[in-house]
């Protein structure tokens, strides 16, 4: 009886140790497993060479670009090591890496890189919006690890954009429909990136798992978890209850949530440099807008110090340029406006804007001072800019009429230049400043409708169309001082503030940060106790 007794305890001894040590690796599993929310599900299957429903950041934890956008704005290597470009701009020749494989063990070749871009220009009327993909003539395959791109035309910022996330990355062969054309859809998200998709349930989570063959320097954590969580609320009891680590990017928190969840002093909360520009344009084509006194009218009366105070909590800072200074080209002395209602009064009054003291509103030959302001209506922060925009402008006389609408609704209004203001961000490094630019020269974009009926528009133009060609530094800087002195004399735009990302996690990390890619959230640099 002793005997068993001994063997007894010596069994339960072994069982504690054993539950111990299952104990210790969930807990170290756990703590290597990031979990986070997102608004809404991922896109399924990650398409690398399309847009919605695909989401930014999975495409970019699962694919690799040859070329890589610092955060200081330098381009550096990526499944490219190096490259050489052409004297005429026209060609560049790309040296791939070797031994670089993709998730499913096969290697990335120069025939693979080529079918990865063939694909994409054969869905040119996908991309025509963007420069990279428009100005491709063809690729041609060199060697087994060097393909030269040859361009219709010199285009100065083809490596900036061949770093965006979408849609020059790249999928293995095994990863390509029967059709070949990825347009058509893929057959697995096979790509070279630090992660692979490992499960996936639409509308619930994702999993991404640690890519154990990446190339370059593998991530600190072995997996990530998203779950689709739809509202802010629900973010922050899932963070409150452990449930979730991190909450991530300006869309999925209120500003006074992530100031709420700053004071608690319990969550660890950062905020990054500013990314891109909030600014609301103005139809130069619209009446009462077309006229350049009452765009300049307009930019005194905006109290940006205000908005960024109230409506946004002081999480962003006021902008009076279109772009922020940090961004390429646009360290410029130019004119700004300061928020000042009596001079505002003053050019209104000059310019024969005369107030109606029955109707309280400004009139000029029998027309009133009247402007349509579009809106997304489920943006809760354009509403409340929106709305305190037409509360303080009335007292001076003008007239905000509020159209607050679905997002596909609203997007028919702004093709159709079916308003006089409306809110048009900047899209943010790599874009900026060209490509904001780019599209002001784009029938129904919002920056077209800003710049057509000005004065300036065909020198413009002509200037915009000019800069994005150049190859010589000093002459794309002289145009762009040019274009964006312009910009702020024809006062187009009413720069609000200079959007920031944030975010706020539990305190069980020690290495956390933002992408210069807004739409990025870099995973691969996260590190948990």
């Amino acid at each position: 009886m002793k005997k068993i007794g001994m063997l007894l305890l010596a069994a339960m001894m072994l069982l504690v140790a054993a539950c111990q040590s299952d104990e210790a690796s969930e807990a170290e599993e756990k703590d290597n497993v990031l979990v986070m929310s997102w608004p809404k599900d991922i896109g399924g299957e990650v398409n690398p060479h399309l847009y919605s429903p695909n989401e930014m950041f999975a495409q970019a934890m699962l694919y690799d670009p040859l070329v890589v956008y610092n955060n200081d704005g330098s381009i550096a290597p990526g499944l490219a090591e190096v490259w050489d470009m052409s004297e005429d701009g026209k060609t560049y020749t790309f040296t791939l890496r070797e031994g670089v494989n993709y998730s499913d063990g096969s290697l990335l070749t120069a025939d693979n890189v080529k079918r990865n871009f063939d694909t994409v220009i054969a869905n040119i009327d996908a991309h025509s919006w963007l420069e990279v993909v428009a100005v491709i003539e063809s690729v041609e395959v060199v060697g087994d690890m060097q393909v030269a791109i040859h361009l219709k035309n010199a285009y100065y910022p083809f490596l900036q954009e061949l770093a965006l996330i979408r849609p020059l990355r790249m999928l293995a062969d095994a990863g390509f429909p029967e059709s070949g054309h990825t347009a058509d859809g893929i057959t697995k998200a096979i790509g070279t990136g630090p992660w692979i998709l490992s499960a996936y349930e639409k509308d619930r989570y994702a999993e991404f798992t640690r890519n154990e063959n990446y190339w370059g320097e593998k991530p600190a954590l072995e997996k990530v978890v998203v779950q689709v969580m739809g509202d802010s609320q629900s973010r922050m009891m899932a963070l409150e209850k452990g449930d979730i680590d991190l909450i991530f990017g300006s869309g999925q928190l209120a500003p006074v949530e992530f100031h709420t969840s700053k004071e608690q002093g319990k969550y660890i909360t950062e905020v990054s440099e500013p990314l891109s520009t909030r600014l609301i344009a103005m139809n130069s084509l619209a009446a009462v807008t077309d006229q350049k006194e009452v765009r300049q009218a307009f930019q005194y009366l905006l109290d940006r110090d205000t908005i960024v105070e109230h409506v946004l909590n002081g999480l962003e800072q006021p902008a009076t340029t279109l772009f922020s200074p940090g961004f390429p080209y646009s360290e410029l002395d130019v004119t700004t406006y300061a928020y000042n209602v009596e001079q505002a009064v003053a050019i209104l009054e000059a310019a024969g804007w005369v107030l109606n003291p029955e109707t309280a509103i400004r009139e000029k030959d029998g027309q009133a001072l009247a402007v349509t302001f579009a809106f997304n209506s489920s943006d809760q922060i354009q509403k409340s800019i929106a709305e305190y925009m037409q509360g303080e402008w009335k007292k001076a006389g003008v007239d905000v009429q509020l159209v607050g609408e679905e997002s596909q609704i609203l997007y028919g209004r702004l093709k159709a230049g079916d308003f006089n203001l409306v809110f048009n961000d900047t899209w943010g490094a790599p874009y900026d400043p060209h490509m904001y630019m780019r599209t002001m020269t784009g029938e129904k974009q919002i920056g077209n409708f800003a710049m057509l009926g000005t004065a300036s528009a065909k020198e413009l133009e002509a200037d915009i169309l000019q800069v994005i060609r150049s190859t010589d530094e000093a002459e794309r800087t002289a145009l762009y001082k040019n274009i964006l002195a312009m910009i702020q004399d024809e006062a187009m735009f009413l720069p609000i503030s200079y959007r920031q990302n944030y975010l706020v996690a539990n305190d069980v990390f020690t290495s956390l940060g933002f992408s210069p890619q807004q739409y990025e959230v870099p995973v691969n640099l996260y590190e948990m106790k």
